[in-house]
């Protein structure tokens, strides 16, 4: 079987890569229960030190229109270089408020 792949950057994730499960509408603004999709934990991290809940809530529910975003998508173009189970530490938040 192979690995699944990130819908964010679209590299694959191994079992051993840092992962975690991203709402594609966040649980704060009505997505409990909702969709979710696996991503490295690095992709996961830059997206939420990019865009507030409401910015996912109101137009980055779907894994297109995340990697449409200006700062995603250098993101996914820098990380693409990474092997797969590349891990870096993500400063804390860097969206301004």
């Amino acid at each position: 079987m192979s690995d699944p792949i990130c819908p964010l950057c679209l590299r694959p994730i191994p079992d051993y890569a840092p992962q975690s499960l991203h709402h594609l509408i966040p649980k704060l603004k009505g997505g409990k229960g909702g969709p979710t999709i696996l991503l490295h934990h690095i992709c996961h991290r830059e997206i939420h030190a990019t865009l507030s809940e409401a910015e996912l809530a109101r137009h980055y529910t779907t894994p297109e229109a995340l990697r449409m975003h200006p700062r995603l998508a250098a993101f996914i173009k820098w990380v693409a270089k990474r092997p797969p189970e590349f891990a870096s530490k993500i400063p804390g938040r860097r969206r301004k408020k």
